[in-house]
Formats: C-alpha cells, sequence, structure tokens
C-alpha cells in the first residue's frame, strides 16, 4: 500500500466567516478523487465565530452537559455534543492571549457541508485534540466525518490463525486525524492536510456515512462514564445512574450482597433485601453501581433492575 498525507504550509489566519472551502481549494488544489481531507476543529470553530473573551475556565461550566471527573483546576468533561475532553473541548493554544476557543457547533454537520462543495469526491474529516484514558499525552481524533465509514467492523471475521473475531472494530477515521497530525504537527500552521491511497474507504457522492457521532460510546455502555472519585458519590448520593451500566443478572446482586452481609431473597417475583445484625452494608449504594434500585420498604429494601 502507497499512502501520502500531504500539509500545505502558508495558510493564512482564519477569520469568522471565512470560507473554508474556498482556503482548501486554493491551498490543496491538487485534491483527487478518493482523497480524504482533514480539517483541525479549530480553523472550523474561528470561521463559525466560537472565538471568545476570557481563559478557557471562564467558559468550561456552559459547555459542558456533565463532569467525567476533575482533580484540583483539571476538569474531564462530556460536552453538550457527547464529545469526553479535558475542559469540555474549551482551548486557548494558538490564540491571542486572553482569548479562548469552543468546539465547533456541529461538526459532523460542517464536515458533509464542505465535503458537498467540494470537488472532485473526498471524505472530509475534522479533527481535534484529546487525551486518552490509561495513556499520557495527546493525540487528535476525528469529531467530525462526512464521506468514510469511522469504523471498520470486524465483528465475524477471521484472523490468519483461524480465530473469530469479535469486538475489534478499528476506529478509522481516528486513525486517519493522528496519522495527519504527524505531518500537520501542534506547532506547524499546518491546519490542513490531505491522505491520499485510501480511495477504497471513501463513500460514493451523496452518502456521507454516520459521522463522528458513531464514534462516543454511549453512557450506559462506557466502563469509565465517572472517575474513580466521581463513581463513588455518585452512588452514594443516588446521582447519575445511567452511568454504572446495565444491571447485573440477580445471581450476582444476591452472590456480591450476600459477601457484604445482606440477605437477598425472591419471593413471588419480589426481590427484597435485610441486612444480618453484623451488617451495616449501605444496600443503596452497592444495589446502584450493580444496576439496581434499592427502595425501602418495612423489612429492609426492595431491588429492581434499573431500565
Amino acid at each position: 500500500m502507497d499512502l501520502q498525507i500531504l500539509a500545505p504550509d502558508g495558510v493564512e489566519e482564519v477569520l469568522t466567516g471565512a470560507d473554508l472551502v474556498a482556503l482548501i481549494g486554493s491551498h490543496l488544489p491538487d485534491l483527487r478523487e478518493g482523497d480524504i481531507v482533514l480539517i483541525t476543529s479549530k480553523i472550523l470553530s474561528k470561521s463559525e465565530g466560537r472565538v471568545v473573551d476570557g481563559e478557557r475556565t471562564d467558559h468550561v461550566a456552559a459547555e459542558t452537559s456533565q463532569i467525567v471527573a476533575q482533580r484540583g483546576q483539571t476538569v474531564i468533561a462530556r460536552t453538550r455534543l457527547g464529545i469526553v475532553q479535558a475542559a469540555a473541548g474549551v482551548d486557548s493554544s494558538n490564540l491571542e492571549v486572553g482569548k479562548s476557543i469552543l468546539l465547533p457547533l456541529d461538526p459532523d454537520a460542517s464536515a458533509r457541508s464542505i465535503r458537498e462543495a467540494l470537488l472532485p469526491n473526498v471524505a472530509v474529516v475534522i479533527t481535534d485534540t484529546a487525551g486518552r484514558a490509561w495513556r499520557t499525552g495527546q493525540t487528535d481524533i476525528a469529531i467530525g466525518v462526512a464521506g468514510i465509514d469511522v469504523l471498520d467492523d470486524h465483528t465475524g471475521r477471521t484472523d490468519s490463525y483461524g480465530n473469530t473475531l469479535a469486538v475489534t472494530a478499528p476506529a478509522i477515521a481516528d486513525e486517519l486525524a493522528g496519522a495527519a497530525d504527524l505531518v500537520k504537527t501542534k506547532l506547524g500552521a499546518r491546519p490542513l492536510a490531505v491522505v491520499r491511497g485510501l480511495a477504497e474507504r471513501v463513500l460514493p457522492r451523496g452518502e456521507h456515512g454516520p459521522g463522528a457521532v458513531a464514534l462516543q460510546r454511549p453512557i450506559d455502555q462506557d466502563m469509565f462514564a465517572l472517575g474513580a472519585r466521581e463513581a463513588v458519590l455518585a452512588a452514594v448520593a443516588g446521582l447519575h445512574p445511567e452511568c454504572f451500566g446495565s444491571p447485573v443478572d440477580l445471581d450476582d446482586l444476591v452472590q456480591v450482597l450476600g459477601r457484604l452481609g445482606v440477605v437477598v431473597l425472591t419471593e413471588g417475583g419480589v426481590v427484597t433485601a435485610t441486612l444480618a445484625p453484623d451488617s451495616n452494608t449501605p444496600v443503596s449504594v452497592v444495589a446502584q453501581a450493580l444496576g439496581w434500585l434499592a427502595t425501602p420498604v418495612d423489612a429492609g429494601w426492595a431491588l429492581t433492575p434499573r431500565g
């Protein structure tokens, strides 16, 4: 496979109302059928007038739909777009001092609009920088996509040893974003790039694919929807039950509570829990962590699976 990644120098400062299609045309004049154009979210946000006065900490709350984790001034937040990023995606780098920039209004829609206006048939990926759970450092990810399938689901395929794959699904759009960033670089003033050599992945004109929103893991399937501290506090306070996933099986519930000195009985389809004399287990907290709801009754708690 011959793969090329090109990023032009000399891209001028983008201002509110800038025509990004014209900008792409002037700096990537040799676009070819099947190319993939990558655009940093920063210039998209600038063109949309998303530059605001103040430090980024002044704007994080307004861009946050839920705090995932917080340690001191560091906030990991789920944004109004559903993307999980540090500071809810608010940034102040590569801007005038005293200014901050917010994420684009609808990066998937913008990617579709730009793609429709470009010739020939290319895919468009809007990129932004993000950290990763379990690993230090940052990489670019796709937050807006049009013209490619963002995932390559391998479920049901077999590897060279004959093993059937069950959960392998390369995040193609994120891989493209990270690869392009090697050429654009963080300080290179190269906000545009084109990846050439993957024309087979570009969808026919008029077919945009599911967009980057398809890369967002649903909260009830996310094992790390809250930080360690935040999960404990949410369980104690009975908040954010959607972040604890689907209910465990009744047998698992009985086993866990039993180890904590809680007796669980099932009669007539009703599940109840009572404390053993020497137990002080907070039943409602444990139940929430396991995806169940504990409602106080005379004999203890009635247990019902959430959802």
